[in-house]
């Protein structure tokens, strides 16, 4: 244990000092086997660069870092690795340390993954996500979203139905998204046509998959890894390109696409490198519930062009937890028994549930241990990359700080949709209405809510949900929080 806390601190003479510590302030994380290769040295040092940023090193797991982040207080956190020591229970570690640096429940900061097949390829996250991004074209294989509302180019696939297939897509040319009715053993070759032709800013899928591969849809067609590239497996394989510029993926429904599982050959580092995603948001285990790949799906698209990806991703899993304490304060001890297998064991959650409770868990309740820790995002937290919004918001948001109180003003005009504001109907069997969610520009002190008001909130030092609020159209509504 001395030898770690020794290792620490010699890390930190490494840091770049004075840079708004324990405001908005970001950090780099990077392992032993990082700080060793100088090649991927030179990925920690570009972040260093790009955002003024701490650095810290830790030796055998990132739980190592908790004191070290504690003194920090970061908003931001990039941890650097190698694609062989990055597993499902490192992402996991990575959600529970977040929230270990002060007494609230939430997590302290944003954080992301910066990996990749090889150190170039790490550094292009790094490089492509240097300024800020609108998705305006995408290729999607769910269900949702196949209005293609928010894109100027737009094509879809449904690859989740074993029936017949249907695929659609809108262009310049075209007002509405064009459905169209195909069989389902074409639905590949019709992505991969696609994928070519609009080279999408935004990749959306759902549909069954592992660590190896990916369905489209069903057992009918796959998309599988191979040494930091993707291929379609037709007969003759076919090798998919990049891209020149940034991208998002994000697999919202699918099964352990996001788990890199200590394997450079995995799908994950695949979509990273092969497929040149600045971005990728996944999950690391099997999915029944969805809450928190769809929900983060949700808070993005309802607060398009004013949420980044991160932020809403963030937002979300800040959500899941206030609704965690509302039912049983001690559910946010409840671990999910992964170990005993890739579904855990209902009756080992439900004995573990019990105990801590004092009560038979819903299956609601299940889904959100379930879900709580195990969706991932690769990329830089602190990108600002955000969904285009192809109508007038219909409100605005002002924060403003005074002495030792905080107002947050919300104002509706005449294109205010309240209904969008809570999520619209995207996956409302996962996710349900949503509360509007706030980021705060910068962070706050201690905030709670000033005597007198009596909205339903959840509220940290960055950001603020407010629930059950019916907004009417052209009101002005203020929050007002007290802060030390």
């Amino acid at each position: 244990m001395k030898r770690i806390y020794l290792f620490l601190i010699v890390s930190f003479i490494f840091s770049i000092t004075g840079w708004a510590r324990g405001k908005d302030g970001y950090v780099v994380a990077a392992s032993e086997a990082v700080k060793s290769d100088a090649a991927w040295m030179k990925v920690v040092e570009a972040l260093v660069k790009k955002h003024k940023a701490e650095v810290v090193f830790y030796r055998e797991n990132i739980s190592e870092l908790q004191e070290p982040l504690r003194q920090l207080r970061p908003r931001f956190v990039a941890f650097v690795e190698k694609p062989e020591f990055l597993n499902r229970e490192y992402v996991m570690e990575g959600h529970r340390l977040s929230r270990r640096l002060d007494k609230d429940i939430y997590a302290d900061y944003l954080w992301g993954i910066i990996t990749g097949f090889s150190a170039d390829d790490a550094m292009k996250l790094v490089d492509r996500s240097r300024e800020p991004f609108l998705i305006r074209t995408a290729l999607n294989t769910t269900g949702e979203m196949s209005d293609g509302k928010y894109f100027t180019r737009f094509a879809f696939m449904n690859d989740g139905s074993n029936g017949p297939g249907w695929w659609g897509e809108k262009n310049e040319t075209l007002e509405k998204t064009r459905h169209y009715q195909t069989n389902k053993w074409n639905i590949l070759d019709k992505w991969v046509e696609k994928y070519k032709e609009l080279d999408p800013d935004l990749l959306v899928t759902s549909s069954h998959a592992t660590e190896h591969n990916l369905e489209m849809p069903f057992s009918v067609g796959n998309l599988k890894a191979d040494a930091g590239r993707l291929y379609a497996d037709f007969m003759t394989r076919e090798y998919l390109n990049g891209t020149s510029h940034p991208r998002v993926y994000f697999a919202a429904g699918n099964c352990l696409i996001g788990n890199i599982d200590n394997d450079p050959n995995s799908m994950a580092v695949g979509w990273l490198s092969g497929m040149d995603a600045t971005s990728m948001v996944g999950y690391v285990v099997t999915t029944w519930y969805g809450r928190n790949g769809w929900g983060g799906l949700k808070y993005w698209t309802a607060n398009a062009g004013r949420l980044t990806l991160a932020q809403a991703i963030y937002l979300n899993q800040q959500d899941m937890l206030h609704t965690e304490f509302s039912w049983y304060p001690e559910m946010l001890g409840v671990d999910y028994p992964f170990y005993a297998g890739d579904f855990g064991e209902d009756a080992e959650f439900t004995k573990i549930f019990k105990q801590a409770t004092g009560s038979v868990p819903t299956k609601d309740q299940k889904g959100f241990v379930h879900d709580r820790d195990v969706v991932v995002l690769y990329g830089d937290p602190a990108w600002d990359v955000k969904l285009r919004n192809p109508e007038p918001l219909g409100y605005k948001v002002d924060f403003k700080v005074k002495g030792k109180q905080c107002f947050v003003t919300i104002t509706t005009n005449e294109y205010f949709d309240g209904a969008l504001m809570k999520g619209g109907k995207l996956k409302q069997e996962h996710v349900t209405d949503i509360p509007f969610a706030y980021y705060f520009p910068k962070r706050v002190n201690n905030p709670r809510l000033a005597e007198g008001q009596e909205w339903d909130i959840a509220v940290a030092e960055d950001f603020l949900l407010l629930y059950n609020c019916d907004f009417e159209k052209n009101k002005k509504y203020t929050i007002v929080l007290d802060i030390n």
